[in-house]
């Protein structure tokens, strides 16, 4: 068995004493899409949720957690952060923004704390994952704790 080295996002979670499960699975480079990592895992893409960051024209910089198969309504994310609108922000500066990779991108442990909006669905899970910070490994969380961790508002966020 290959040791599962902890992401920052792993450590934060330690540190609060908040179970979560740290869940490796094949990288295809070519394909980082999450019905890819929801397909490796073995899991319903519904609760596979991926980490979209926009930035708004008051709020700034804002964090979107939906399921793996949705698009993010900008119209709902806007009104959810109290923006007029939001844009997703541009590959090239995801990494400075949040110390994240594409297919990487965790809501925990970003460089700076950002209001974050979490798709009411997940609350229909008993446990939903969410990127642990690298490609190839997912953190595996209760979604009230995910919510209470990152201090997120539970919202409908999709289209």
């Amino acid at each position: 068995m290959k040791k599962i080295n902890k992401t920052n996002a792993a450590r934060l979670l330690d540190r609060a004493k908040m179970p979560y499960e740290l869940v490796p699975y094949e990288v295809d480079e070519n394909n980082l899409a999450a019905d890819h990592v929801a397909q490796a895992l073995g899991e319903d893409i519904n609760c596979v949720f991926k980490t979209l960051v926009l930035h708004g024209d008051r709020v700034g910089h804002l964090v979107c957690v939906v399921p793996g198969n949705a698009e993010v309504d900008l119209k709902k994310a806007a009104r959810a952060a109290g923006d007029k609108k939001v844009e997703m922000i541009h590959m090239k500066d995801l990494l400075p923004t949040t110390g994240y990779i594409r297919g990487g991108c965790s809501p925990i442990g970003m460089k700076k704390p950002f209001p974050t909006f979490i798709h009411q669905s997940c609350l229909q899970y008993p446990v939903i994952y969410v990127s642990a910070g690298m490609r190839g490994l997912q953190l595996k969380i209760a979604p009230q704790a995910l919510v209470d961790f990152v201090g997120a508002t539970v919202t409908d966020l999709i289209e």
